[in-house]
């Protein structure tokens, strides 16, 4: 299924206005045109071919004056463009474990797994100071596909805001599973996380609050 929505979406055009779309509730065409650099008509003509591919669809967005604006926005067919770790032989092997080790023999391994994965970020990860921390470790995860971006909010406080999770299937039948990963975060960077998941058009956007005191 990956390598056909690969093939599928092939021009970089594509592949820049599914980037952006992934870390947004939905753009109108004027929108993606000043983020991409690219005239109004190129970008309209782009997303009426995904539309048409069904990657995208529209929905009229309300305004404070006027018609609610048309916006773009991403559908389930995109969501193999992005990694996930819950493809059918995870889950067997997950699902066999417990058959043949008892139960949560399968939440011990996922238990190992995120402590493994921390290791690795820990000796990755530069900075001296929790935000610097912080960045490093988004740029990091973002190249693993969790479209990841480190910002502060208008409090003036540091946050991860990622809007994708390959461990979402995971999670779902395995519900510590996010525990185990805010966990790992947290001993990544030394310092508390406050984790949210923000819902908005049928989209979810992971929001780790980053305690830098």
């Amino acid at each position: 299924m990956y390598f056909k929505a690969v093939s599928d979406i092939a021009k970089p055009q594509w592949i820049e206005i599914i980037k952006h779309l992934k870390r947004s509730t939905g753009m109108s065409v004027n929108e993606l045109a000043g983020a991409l650099g690219m005239s109004y008509m190129g970008v309209k003509q782009h997303c009426v071919e995904l539309q048409k591919k069904g990657y995208l669809d529209t929905w009229r967005r309300p305004k404070d004056m006027g018609r609610p604006e048309k916006v773009y926005r991403l559908t389930e067919k995109a969501r193999p463009l992005f990694p996930v770790y819950d493809n059918e032989l995870s889950m067997e092997i997950l699902g066999a474990t417990d058959q043949l080790h008892g139960p949560n023999s399968a939440e011990k391994l996922l238990y190992g797994y995120f402590q493994k994965k921390g290791d690795g970020y820990a000796k990755k990860v530069k900075g001296e100071s929790v935000a610097d921390r912080a960045v490093s470790l988004s740029k990091l995860r973002d190249k693993e596909g969790y479209v990841s971006e480190c910002e502060f909010d208008n409090d003036g406080g540091l946050r991860m805001v990622e809007y994708h999770s390959p461990i979402a299937g995971l999670a779902a039948k395995y519900p510590t599973v996010y525990r185990m990963e805010q966990q790992m975060l947290e001993r990544v960077l030394g310092s508390r996380i406050d984790r949210d998941e923000e819902k908005a058009s049928g989209l979810v956007r992971y929001v780790y609050r980053i305690r830098t005191l």
